[in-house]
């Protein structure tokens, strides 16, 4: 059920595009720097560590943290999962009553950099950054170098469909077989992080599906009788009101976006139109919405459209063969969504 939607594919807003080209044919063509938004205080208990990492996740890196430090796993703090087949900088946070002091920098593991070191006073929680910024080069590129600035021009106007990227399925899909036998079969799955990633998997594919249907429709990014809308950058939404004179041009400037389902009990509702497409892409997936909501996950709403910030350009190479892109996305927004409307990476 969701493997096979997952393999359907989503719809493009901007057409299929006609460039092709390649992604991560070395690590330093994925670059992504983690800002955190707030200034550590410098005092406090949990040490933070600002790490360069190369060819590592962020889970893997974490366990090195601890084991370095000599201290249990669950001790040690992330905001973000970052690639591992690219150049990340992140933070991490590593519970420290005792203020134990260490030089992190004498960690001396392969592909990974000790940047800076500093003290809080509150635990690195996850999702707590505010925004990932990007340097992507896609090489071996082939085609119209016109086309692909024309639709750079419309993503730094209107933005993007703001799908979860293809990894957060895992490779193929699996995530998705896994998740349907963890919801459908009752499967137990022992360790929590990858229950956690199996049930999240399932609820982006279920948003995946609405927003392809919004796509479709041409009004992923316009207001619909109904809607639920999140301001930007946040999480805050509220009813839509077709008779506010205000709403278009704050969806023109990026500061307000229509919204779709991340799957549980309870919570907010669409009204009208939107809860009727809603309802529709969603009527075969009634059993795993059901087992959502048995698995305690609440309702949440997260916005259809993806602001690419601070987007900037560059051509190099013979005959204009590379592409170097460079922007910011607010957390949770994946650069996978950016390049699936500038170029065929198959």
């Amino acid at each position: 059920m969701l493997l096979e939607r997952f393999q359907q594919g989503f719809e493009s807003a901007f057409g299929t595009p006609e460039m092709s080209g390649s992604i991560r044919s070395e690590a330093a063509h994925f670059q992504v720097e983690e800002e955190l938004g707030f200034e550590p205080c410098g005092e406090g208990e949990h040490c933070f560590i600002l790490i360069q990492k190369t060819g590592e996740n962020t889970e893997a890196v974490a366990r090195k943290l601890a084991r370095f430090a000599g201290v249990p796993a669950k001790l040690v703090s992330y905001s973000g999962l970052k690639d591992r087949n690219a150049v990340t900088t992140q933070w991490f946070g590593v519970h420290l009553p005792k203020r134990d002091s260490f030089d992190w920098a004498e960690i001396n593991e392969p592909g990974l950099e000790v940047l800076e070191q500093t003290w809080h006073r509150k635990k690195l929680r996850r999702g707590v950054h505010q925004v990932n910024r990007f340097q992507i080069t896609v090489t071996n590129l082939v085609g119209r170098c016109d086309e692909i600035t024309h639709r750079l021009e419309k993503m730094k106007a209107s933005g993007v469909p703001n799908y979860f990227g293809e990894q957060r399925f895992g490779f193929d899909g699996q995530n998705l077989v896994h998740a349907e036998e963890l919801l459908l079969k009752g499967k137990t799955i022992k360790k929590r992080h990858l229950r956690s990633i199996y049930l999240s998997s399932a609820r982006s594919l279920l948003f995946n599906s609405v927003l392809s249907a919004r796509v479709s429709k041409g009004s992923w990014n316009q207001a619909l009788q109904g809607d639920l809308m999140i301001l930007e950058g946040t999480e805050s939404f509220f009813p839509c009101d077709m008779e506010d004179e205000s709403i278009k041009p704050r969806l023109d400037a990026l500061s307000l976006h229509p919204s779709g389902p991340l799957w549980g009990k309870g919570g907010a509702l669409p009204g009208s139109e939107v809860l009727a497409i809603e309802k529709k892409v969603l009527e075969d997936f009634q059993p795993i919405c059901q087992a959502l909501e048995k698995n305690d996950l609440s309702m949440q709403r997260r916005s259809l459209r993806l602001a690419v910030n601070d987007l900037h350009w560059e051509f190099s190479g013979q005959d204009n063969d590379a592409l170097t892109l460079r922007f910011s996305l607010r957390r949770g927004g994946f650069a996978t969504a950016v390049l699936k409307e500038l170029v065929n990476l198959s």
